[in-house]
């Protein structure tokens, strides 16, 4: 497993989570990579959101050293636990958050008040990442977004995901699928029309 430490100033600067219903679903992706213990896909994870969990860790601990601590093992319990995050039910990042928010608050109970930093300190460091208002957008988001998923037929669900979200070629698509290229272009137009009239609804 790649190594989960704290966020580099270049990270923290540029990997704040994705808000639209693409870039959720892109996370989900990456966590269902991570399932099946993709190390490739586990870095990009991480890359895309530790600087939003450190905030998070740190916002609790008030201790850079602790909080360096439980971003580690937050992201040891998500490569553990990846294969049971359920998009019905939360978006990525909001599951992301919840166990490296519990791993801290058990953390604070364990230490002392007197190892904590002084709140200037902590005001300085950039909240990164989505606020609780755009978290509840995107959860609803990917919700809607899966909800629509479910409605397109077993073969277009599966092809709209290795198009859109592994970057399969139309003739990969073909080769898979055993149809002709031009029948893949036209299942998958006639998919994504029905996700748009489903999400706009």
């Amino acid at each position: 497993m790649p190594d989960a430490s704290r966020p580099s100033s270049t990270t923290a600067a540029t990997s704040s989570p994705p808000a639209s219903s693409a870039g959720i679903a892109h996370l989900c992706d990456l966590l269902d990579r991570v399932a099946h213990k993709d190390r490739q896909a586990f870095a990009r994870l991480y890359d895309a959101t530790s600087a939003k969990l450190y905030g998070a860790v740190l916002r609790i601990l008030r201790d850079r050293g602790s909080a360096d601590e439980v971003l580690q093992e937050a992201y040891v319990k998500i490569w553990q636990q990846a294969a049971v995050f359920d998009a019905r039910r939360a978006s990525p990042i909001t599951w992301m958050v919840t166990i490296a928010r519990h791993l801290a608050i058990d953390e604070l109970r364990r230490q002392p008040k007197g190892c904590r930093e002084p709140e200037e300190t902590l005001e300085q460091t950039p909240d990164e990442g989505p606020s609780a208002q755009d978290e509840l957008h995107q959860e609803q988001d990917a919700r809607r977004l899966y909800r629509c998923l479910d409605t397109l037929e077993d073969g277009r669900q599966e092809m709209v995901r290795l198009a859109y979200l592994e970057g399969w070629s139309r003739a990969d698509l073909a080769t898979h699928f055993d149809q002709p290229v031009n029948t893949v272009k036209t299942w998958l137009h006639r998919a994504l029309k029905q996700l748009k009239g489903c999400l706009a609804s």
